[in-house]
């Protein structure tokens, strides 16, 4: 008989809380790394991490979640759009998960990719998730034990349960931007591509009366672990009274490491627009703007 497993302290875990939990029942660490490679003419594309988790390594223990196919929809219109209910459960129930386990997920970036899968767990009904702070990057730099090979997950029994109100549609994005719904926009690109200066989507700029929270500013450069709390608050400080923000970026990945923060400092309504830039610029009619 399983009992439920106790639930996680924070939507942030330490490196130090997961090696004092390692091998506990009911624990399951997910590896959630995607990999960025450039394309002929400066435009991004995505690998799987698989192969860095067999190679290169993983924590101990860590399956890996494979955002690509089986936490996306694959027929969905845009790169990374979130699957359905029935197929995200297929998903958790294949590493591993059921619902009563402690998820606690990591990848090998800025926490970006960690952030997308644990916004999709609560974003499907279940908050015993978390992200690690630092992710491999610091539990490498603190020089923590490291697996390499593959690790075959047994097959949980996970139930989703839908939570639309996590989610926003371009509707009511345009609703935002029109101001007939109050709620404040958060971009998650870096800089340059808010402002227009970069980018490679077919108009380039943001959606009118956003700011710019960028992902890449939230962490430390060396350790990728988040900043001091009062310096996350600083910089988004400009909405944090708002009665809704509403998080994007290109594809909604980075927008889930600004909503991951914006929850952890204790907003309660917080959602991410999936489609972001991906389906606001394929609009003609949509308005985009360039500049800080």
């Amino acid at each position: 008989m399983t009992h439920a497993a106790p639930l996680l302290p924070a939507p942030v875990v330490s490196t130090q809380w997961v090696a004092d939990h390692h091998g506990s029942d009911n624990l399951v660490v997910l590896d959630a790394t995607v990999l960025p490679y450039s394309l002929p003419g400066g435009r991004s594309g995505y690998l799987s991490g698989d192969e860095e988790y067999l190679v290169s390594g993983h924590i101990p223990g860590a399956y890996f979640a494979d955002l690509m196919e089986a936490f996306s929809d694959p027929e969905g219109a845009y790169p990374f759009t979130r699957p359905g209910a029935d197929a995200f459960a297929r998903a958790a129930a294949s590493v591993g998960v059921s619902n009563d386990t402690r998820v606690v997920v990591y990848d090998a970036a800025v926490g970006q990719w960690a952030s997308r899968l644990w916004w999709l767990f609560r974003a499907f009904g279940y908050d015993n998730v978390a992200v690690l702070n630092g992710g491999f990057t610091k539990w490498k730099l603190e020089e923590r034990p490291i697996d390499v090979g593959y690790l075959q997950p047994p097959v949980g029994e996970f139930t989703a349960h839908e939570r639309p109100e996590l989610w926003v549609s371009k509707a009511e994005v345009e609703s935002i931007v029109a101001g007939v719904t109050d709620a404040a926009l958060v971009c998650a690109l870096p800089p340059r591509e808010y402002s227009g200066a970069e980018g490679h989507r077919a108009r380039l700029g943001h959606i009118p009366g956003s700011v710019s929270v960028p992902a890449g500013r939230l962490v430390a450069r060396d350790t990728k672990a988040l900043l001091p709390g009062d310096e996350l608050r600083a910089h988004f400080a400009a909405v944090l009274d708002r009665p809704r923000i509403v998080t994007y970026c290109a594809g909604g990945i980075a927008s889930a490491a600004d909503a991951l923060v914006l929850t952890l400092l204790g907003h309660e309504n917080v959602a991410i627009y999936d489609g972001s830039l991906n389906e606001w610029v394929a609009d003609a009619d949509a308005p985009i703007v360039t500049g800080l």
